[in-house]
């Protein structure tokens, strides 16, 4: 790119013509200043990266930074056209050479522990199509999406320096995304982030107690609610213990399990201790550390899964003729050096949204103490979204997109809230 950033395009079939074209940009080098520091009463890194508040926010829709370039206008792709393109943020929170400054450990000075905020911010442009979302991709540009995060991950886990690599996807202005073209990140992190080290710890603590993985019995016990499971997705009619479909299922109280759907290889439930009104583990059945470790038989499965569980998403908030798309974080959690044998790669996908019209906001138990206080049950949860994956099972996403939230100004409620 014009200021030196990477820039790597994924294709599947033919690419797209144009391909060799230069960025033309007059852009000076990227210099970001940012660091890390730990606090002292919990361990955790905090990264401090003032240079973003000159970030790109909310632009129009014809100056939109990650659409193809074209006559007059230039952007981050210099390309007429494209699959899917992954490249250097250009406000990232962490960047330079991942292993030439280690986060130091506390000595001389343990409560001001710091250390320059090095390690890689990626953008991942899924589609050229700006008004498009994950869920209106084809099963052919989801798999492509999976190797461009399978390529990443392999590429930057094995940086001097990085601890953890993390994909993920925010979606939706409730969430707090600046730029609408459909897009995830990844980051290699020099540090192991807080949730990924309670799971460590969690995943010790449960070998001690038992002698096995913690993440091979959660995904046992979860596909155990709903008997012996059979390939395809889970419905409201396959829960049925009526049903003589070959995909019925042998289930004793089938309205209790919280599992969504499930393949061959992958299985989708809401967790028993759900902190989110709507949230989907998903897990390869065959426990990997990460998307490196899928064999192809994973792989040729997931985008079917994978796009079925975004679907049922955005047919959450339906209310007559209006739709509302459903604001999410799509987070996949890999396992970071040196816990390759006990951690495991899955998807925690969930949405702030608890109703059409209402939100869940981090209130003070949450932000406060991280103590979640969910609004809806996980088993209620669940069969919502079985029921949503059987209404709109016929009909594909592409078919009629929903129009992004339209409530967004908060209420006097969920000002409470």
């Amino acid at each position: 790119m014009a200021d030196g950033r990477e820039l790597i395009y994924y294709d599947r079939g033919t690419p797209p013509t144009g391909r060799a074209v230069a960025d033309l940009r007059p852009l000076d080098a990227v210099a970001p200043s940012s660091e890390v520091r730990q606090d002292p009463m919990t361990g955790a890194w905090v990264t401090v990266a003032a240079h973003r508040q000159a970030r790109t926010y909310h632009p129009p829709a014809d100056e939109c930074p990650l659409c193809p370039s074209r006559e007059g206008r230039l952007s981050e792709i210099p390309a007429g056209d494209y699959q899917v393109a992954v490249f250097e943020n250009r406000f990232p929170s962490l960047a330079g050479e991942p292993g030439t400054h280690p986060v130091p450990p506390a000595l001389d000075d343990p409560l001001h522990s710091r250390g320059p905020g090095i390690g890689r911010c990626e953008v991942v442009c899924f589609t050229a199509d700006h008004d498009a979302s994950f869920a209106d991709l084809d099963e052919d540009r989801a798999r492509l999406v999976l190797d461009a995060w399978t390529d990443r991950t392999a590429e930057l886990s094995v940086l001097p320096g990085v601890r953890q690599v993390y994909c993920f996807e925010n979606r939706g202005t409730e969430i707090g995304v600046t730029l609408a073209h459909p897009h995830g990140q990844v980051y290699a992190l020099p540090f192991v982030p807080p949730r990924t080290a309670k799971m460590i710890d969690q995943a010790a603590r449960h070998r001690a107690a038992t002698g096995r993985n913690l993440f091979d019995d959660l995904v046992a016990a979860e596909r155990a609610s709903v008997g012996s499971l059979s390939v395809g997705s889970l419905s409201t009619d396959s829960l049925s213990t009526d049903s003589p479909s070959t995909d019925s299922l042998s289930v004793e109280r089938p309205e209790d399990s919280r599992v969504v759907l499930a393949g061959e290889y992958w299985t989708a439930f809401v967790p028993f201790a759900a902190r989110w009104p709507y949230e989907v583990h998903l897990f390869p059945n065959r426990r990997v550390p990460d998307f490196t470790g899928l064999n192809e038989d994973e792989r040729a499965e997931f985008p079917r899964i994978y796009l079925d569980l975004l679907r049922r998403f955005d047919r959450l908030f339906g209310d007559g003729d209006r739709q509302v798309r459903a604001p999410y974080i799509a987070a996949w959690h890999q396992a970071p050096a040196g816990h390759e044998d006990e951690l495991a790669l899955h998807l925690e996908l969930f949405t702030v949204r608890r109703t059409a019209d209402k939100l869940k906001y981090l209130a003070g138990t949450e932000s406060g103490m991280e103590a979640f206080m969910n609004d809806v049950a996980p088993e209620f949860a669940a069969r919502r979204l079985r029921e949503v994956g059987q209404a709109g099972a016929a009909t594909p996403a592409t078919a009629s997109r929903p129009t992004p939230g339209t409530t967004d100004d908060t209420t006097d409620e969920e000002a409470q809230r």
